[in-house]
């Protein structure tokens, strides 16, 4: 006959890994949540986006998040690879390619801010847009993208909180640049559609004449506030 009393097992934690890829569906929401949380803020990137869906439409987003995403996995695998942290160690190395990031910057708000003014047409919905050069607008995307150095080094100090070393590190950085890859692009394309409603509504004219300026202007001063970041 049985007892009346039963065994009664500790409650664990829940931990479902994510198969094949060594990683917790825990760990992995709070590295999707906190990734998302820091995209939000608006930076070089989303400028560029803005200024390019203004000017492009949205062929000119669709290059420009591509070339940002290219550069992001570009700096993931240079993270892996352990480069964030020799550049955080080599003060040299860091200021040379903060400079070139920020030179480049500037560049383009003097280029923006000299560029011929806005013309024009007699669709609203379509004046001031340029003919598209989707390479040109990709390789800018990917040369702001990977202008700031500091990208490289906050990626060195996020991303191995959420890593699990005792299971392989490719699979979990691919996780990671994937979940990166769709934070941006929805981000970025949110930006883009809302971008694209404003200028349904003041007129393209009016709207890219100012964004040209407001854009010009803030690149040099993301240029000049690179100039001096520290490690």
């Amino acid at each position: 006959m049985r007892g009346t009393m039963t065994a009664t097992r500790p409650l664990a934690r829940a931990s479902f890994s994510i198969p094949g890829l060594s990683m917790t569906l825990h760990t992995w929401f709070l590295f999707a949540l906190a990734y998302f949380l820091t995209t939000l803020s608006p930076g070089p990137n989303v400028l560029l986006v803005i200024r390019n869906t203004v000017r492009y439409g949205h062929q000119g987003t669709l290059a420009t998040v591509c070339g940002n995403l290219l550069s992001q996995g570009i700096v993931v695998i240079l993270v892996a690879l352990g480069v964030g942290t020799l550049l955080s160690a080599l003060p040299p190395l860091f200021i040379a390619i903060k400079v070139a990031g920020a030179a480049y910057l500037i560049y383009l708000g003097i280029k923006q801010l000299r560029g011929p003014s806005v013309k024009a047409t007699a669709d609203v919905k379509t004046a001031g847009r340029m003919p598209l050069n989707r390479f040109k607008v990709f390789k800018e995307a990917v040369l702001v993208s990977g202008s700031n150095p500091k990208t490289m080094i906050f990626l060195s100090a996020f991303m191995p909180q959420f890593i699990n070393n005792d299971h392989a590190l490719a699979g979990q950085f691919a996780l990671m640049y994937l979940t990166i890859a769709v934070t941006v692009g929805s981000v970025h394309a949110v930006y883009a559609l809302g971008v694209q409603r404003v200028n349904q509504s003041l007129g393209a004219k009016a709207w890219l004449a100012h964004v040209k300026r407001l854009s010009g202007a803030l690149f040099i001063g993301m240029g000049v506030k690179l100039l001096s970041a520290k490690v």
